[in-house]
Order: structure tokens, then C-alpha cells, then sequence
């Protein structure tokens, strides 16, 4: 999961947390909008986790330096 993914998540999860007053039967819409934030933040938090591990590669030459006579 990327970064844009995660605040997708994270952003539709506050939205159907904290703005959507529907009566679904059988389904609280308010801890699906829970979940969907946390999905979200652990989704993000990883994301930048693992961006910061990695390496930049290491610069090589093109082509070899030719050689002399």
C-alpha cells in the first residue's frame, strides 16, 4: 500500500466516520470509517517505514575508462 492509498483511506474513513449519519442494518457504518482509519494510519506508517530503509544506488560509471597507449 502507498502513501496516496493510505490518506485515500484515511480520508474516507474520517468521512464515513464523522459525517455519515445512515441506519444500514446489520452494518455500523460509524466502525467501518474506524477501521478504515486505522487501515490507513498502519498502511501510511509502514509506507514511510520502509521508504526510509532504503539505499540510494550506488553511482557507476556508464562505460568503462578507455585505456591508453
Amino acid at each position: 500500500m502507498g502513501i496516496g492509498t493510505s490518506i485515500f483511506l484515511i480520508a474516507l474513513g474520517a468521512i464515513l466516520y464523522f459525517a455519515v449519519n445512515a441506519d444500514v442494518s446489520g452494518l455500523e457504518i460509524s466502525t467501518v470509517g474506524l477501521i478504515l482509519m486505522i487501515c490507513g494510519a498502519l498502511g501510511l506508517a509502514i509506507s514511510l517505514f520502509l521508504m526510509s530503509r532504503t539505499r540510494a544506488p550506488v553511482e557507476q560509471p556508464v562505460a568503462r575508462d578507455r585505456e591508453h597507449y
